[in-house]
């Protein structure tokens, strides 16, 4: 055969492009042939040739994509975000400071570097040239005001137990700001790049525009059903491949694996292990999983009968059978837990922390011992929690077999985080993952955290936080976390029987999705990197 060694990546290139216009095979063969390639030569050159085009982003088209939760209390201010469609549509509409990558390393997005002597004084320099999609463009005072508003009460924001730690955020030039914390942080950057702490323009009161600086703009936004957004044609990075996508929640599993199949959408998130079976036989379904540190969990308000009660609470985590939630309830798309909410694939998580023994004898001891053996016990389940009506029912079955009358009150989906979770005696939640430990103890466990699912109060507790937060000794910070893992597996009511592995379903014609420590849909920001393949 013959060959040559005249062939350049640009005739590389120029074989891509004949491909995009549609030639067949045996006009690319005489292409490449008549750049003096033999045949067995010119097939590898074809075929490296519709790999880089498999890779690259096809510009245009409308995407649309169901997810699984909504609320009528949808939200367009990221510091009040909760839940999956408030995080799709912020990450689209909005920008952070910071990012993380595929490997959870902090990379810099509206920064443009962040520097600090100590770990409590950080200077921040903003990229030049970002505008919003209202032609404003972004200065310091646009990230002091956001960062503040997490510290007005009036704001209610999520993250405020977090963001209080910045006792002065100020704009030192147009294009710098400092932020002083209370102690030292060595997180911050990490912190910085969560979903609420997304950057909205200074004095912005009306959220229902979404205006701000990110791949997409706002075209329709109707809270509890859907929203419609089209690309920004002058986003400061490169812009989305789509032209627009639609994105909804469909609460039923069901619903979503059928609505993907009927190729109503495009993307089915969050598919749960009871459709998967199904999803993974079909032609033109592709399931990408990830395990990010996902759960749902029991909760026993501690504050609250039966929960106030030490033995009652003792008991339930010995009633739980771990090992049929992990293969039945979750179909072994897990790892096991231990009752606290560091996952494995974190560099903290403690290894060493058991989860204690399904033990139905020893359940009904401490039971009896609580008073509470044969009274009946309501447990709140939807399913807005993952798997929580059938691992409700697996702990009222135990629970039988040793005369506890566990009583499932399943309710719907629409309003469950609103009316039910945080609120309810014995209920379960589902927990997004966080980066850091640090993150995921000040939201849920520290005395003071707004989603402190069984109101744990331990003052230890809070002070190891603190401590841990501004060390720089790393084997410490470890020693440190570890030790809290084991306070929240014995002392809080949270029951953790596994870190569920996140999988959503897409179809066959979406390219791009990429991995995130953040969960599913690549950390909900999967519309400013998707595309349709022709």
């Amino acid at each position: 055969m013959t060959t040559t060694t005249n062939w350049t990546p640009r005739d590389d290139r120029q074989v891509e492009d004949a491909m995009r216009r549609g030639a067949n095979r045996r006009e690319l063969l005489q292409m490449v042939m008549a750049g003096g390639i033999g045949l067995a030569a010119g097939g590898a050159i074809l075929g490296r040739a519709a790999a880089a085009l498999a890779d690259t982003p096809v510009k245009g088209g409308h995407l649309v994509a169901a997810g699984w939760s909504a609320s009528t209390a949808d939200t367009l201010d990221p510091a009040k975000a909760s839940l999956s469609t408030d995080y799709v549509r912020c990450c689209s509409l909005y920008s952070r400071l910071t990012v993380l990558d595929q490997a959870g390393a902090v990379q810099m997005e509206l920064a443009d570097g962040i520097e600090t002597p100590d770990a409590k004084v950080w200077t921040i320099k903003l990229k030049r040239g970002v505008t919003f999609h209202n032609g404003k463009t972004l200065t310091a005072n646009d990230v002091t005001f956001s960062l503040r508003r997490h510290l007005d009460p009036q704001v209610a924001s999520k993250v405020a137990a977090i963001a209080k730690q910045m006792t002065d955020i100020r704009a030192l030039d147009p294009a710098t700001v400092q932020i002083t914390l209370t102690a030292p942080n060595a997180d911050l950057p990490t912190i910085l790049a969560m979903h609420h702490f997304m950057i909205v323009a200074e004095g912005t009161t009306d959220f229902s525009k979404g205006v701000g600086t990110g791949a997409f703009r706002l075209d329709r936004f109707e809270p509890g059903a859907r929203s419609v957004m089209s690309r920004n044609e002058d986003y400061f990075k490169t812009p989305a491949p789509l032209n627009s996508f639609e994105f909804f929640a469909v609460a039923d599993d069901s619903a979503r694996a059928n609505a993907l199949l009927s190729g109503d959408v495009h993307i089915a998130a969050n598919m749960k292990p009871a459709q998967l079976r199904l999803l993974e036989s079909q032609p033109g379904v592709v399931l990408e999983r990830s395990i990010a540190g996902n759960y749902t969990n029991l909760n026993m308000r501690l504050d609250m009968a039966p929960g106030d009660r030490a033995d009652f609470v003792a008991g339930m985590r010995h009633l739980v059978n771990r090992t049929q939630i992990q293969k039945t309830v979750l179909r072994g798309i897990c790892e096991p837990g231990n009752d606290q909410p560091v996952p494995p694939s974190s560099p903290y998580f403690n290894a060493e922390l058991a989860a204690p023994a399904y033990d139905p004898e020893k359940a009904k001891a401490l039971f009896n011992k609580a008073g509470m053996l044969g009274q009946a016990i309501p447990i709140v389940a939807s399913d807005a929690a993952v798997g929580s009506i059938d691992m409700a029912t697996i702990v009222q079955q135990a629970g039988a077999g040793i005369g506890m009358n566990f009583q499932i009150n399943r309710v719907p989906s629409d309003g469950y985080w609103a009316n039910y979770w945080l609120k309810a005696p014995v209920h379960f939640g589902n927990i997004n993952p966080r980066p850091t430990p640090d993150i995921l103890f000040s939201l849920l466990y520290a005395s003071d955290a707004p989603w402190n699912e069984s109101h744990y109060r331990s003052e230890r507790f809070d002070r190891l936080l603190v401590e841990a937060r501004g060390s720089l000794d790393n084997a410490r910070r470890k020693q440190i976390y570890a030790e809290m893992q084991g306070m929240i597996a014995t002392e809080a009511g949270t029951i953790i029987p596994a870190y569920i592995s996140n999988v959503d379903a897409l179809s066959q014609k979406v390219k791009g999705m990429r991995k995130s420590p953040l969960g599913n849909l690549e950390g909900y920001a999967f519309a400013e990197h998707v595309w349709l393949a022709a």
